[in-house]
């Protein structure tokens, strides 16, 4: 039977394990005794978070682990290990295609970012690659996707640029490969992002990925980068906590005041602040000395920090419903995530396309008439629930 509070307790118990350094007392004093072992397993596939795991058990010899649950833990290793040799492959041969088109790309979370904080291709779960162009290269680099087999699941491009574009992102799939999201810029058209694509393309390194090269965002740009992804999408896995945790724990060098600049002149300089508190508060990892009276200036970061742990740790029942606007928080300012959601709504998607399918030479038209196809929407919603 479900048990809330054990779910809780395996979240818990989790976050003791994966943390740069293992709180190896509340794990003994947890293990066994206070979180049945399939409830913390659960906890860390829902949280991308085996590898880690499995790298705690181990240094502390697999104590309280069921004698029944090892082998599985060890066959996941043995599976997760040949597919990111696989995946490491796949990233060198399509990023190797991209930059002998004479194109400029950089890879970014997935293999990339197990190499880079954790040095292992297998020590962090991932299931896509993640690319990165200059927009002008866009049209180079699907045609360079497209002659290696992937496809998107809308082959009109002037499609995916009307109504998909807003994503900034495409993802495409091959038949016998990961998918590849290949992006153009860090978030959507509506959203300011702590990092851009300008700032990145001096700054790449080459980094080992299996037996290829690859360029790759690091240093001070991947924490800005982990900082706003993880809030453009609030936080809602552990996995991204521990990355940044990682990141903060390891990496001495980082000249945090630099970095926090540079997000507070993009309207995002919350995104370090609340990065490294939810690294504190669910990983002992400490906030760096220079942050901390800034964080103190900020309460909106206290505030958004308790709300999205307290939604991890209930899990599903405890996140937000729907995943409208969530992205919004990546703004500082309110008058900033107002205009933001303003952008939104007056951004064509999908959606209405599929609402109102209208011939390519009238694709304008989606800009004056989504405003009011939302508000229909909304209206219909709010009759509905007074009927019921």
């Amino acid at each position: 039977m479900w048990d809330h509070r054990l779910e809780v307790a395996a979240f818990d118990l989790l976050c003791a394990l994966v943390r740069p350094d293992v709180d190896a007392a509340f794990v003994r004093q947890s293990l066994g005794r206070k979180v049945p072992f399939d409830a913390l397993l659960r906890a860390a596939r829902e949280h991308s978070l085996r590898p880690q795991l499995i790298r705690a058990l181990a240094t502390l010899g697999w104590e309280g682990v069921p004698a029944i649950q090892r082998p599985a833990l060890e066959n996941f290793q043995q599976l997760h290990g040949a597919l990111a040799l696989g995946m490491a492959e796949q990233l060198g041969r399509v990023s190797d295609a991209i930059l002998a088109r004479g194109l400029r790309c950089a890879t970014f979370k997935g293999a990339t970012l197990a190499v880079i904080l954790y040095g292992s291709l297998s020590a962090r779960e991932y299931t896509d690659i993640d690319l990165i162009v200059p927009a002008e290269a866009l049209d180079d680099a699907e045609d360079v996707l497209e002659a290696l087999g992937y496809a998107s699941d809308h082959d009109d491009r002037r499609f995916r640029r009307a109504f998909l574009g807003y994503q900034r992102q495409t993802a495409f799939v091959h038949p016998a490969q990961a998918a590849i999201d290949l992006h153009w810029d860090f978030t959507g058209v509506h959203l300011p992002f702590p990092l851009t694509p300008a700032e990145i393309w001096d700054s790449l390194e080459t980094i080992k990925v299996g037996q290829r090269d690859v360029p790759a965002i690091t240093g001070a740009d991947l924490a800005l980068l982990l900082a706003g992804h993880g809030t453009k999408e609030r936080w809602r896995s552990l996995g991204w906590v521990v990355d940044f945790a990682v990141l903060v724990a390891h990496q001495s060098d980082l000249d945090w005041p630099a970095i926090y600049r540079r997000a507070q002149a993009a309207g995002c300089g919350d995104n370090v602040l609340l990065a490294c508190r939810l690294a504190e508060r669910l990983l002992g990892v400490a906030v760096p000395s220079v942050l901390v009276r800034l964080l103190g200036q900020r309460p909106r970061v206290e505030t958004l920090a308790s709300g999205m742990i307290d939604e991890l740790r209930q899990g599903e029942s405890g996140r937000k419903t729907g995943r409208n606007l969530v992205d919004i928080e990546l703004c500082d300012r309110r008058l900033d995530r107002i205009a933001a959601s303003v952008r939104l709504a007056l951004t064509p998607t999908i959606s209405d396309y599929r609402a109102m399918p209208l011939p390519s030479a009238l694709w304008p038209l989606y800009r004056v008439t989504r405003p009011f196809r939302l508000a229909a929407s909304a209206l219909a919603s709010r009759l509905q629930l007074r009927l019921e």
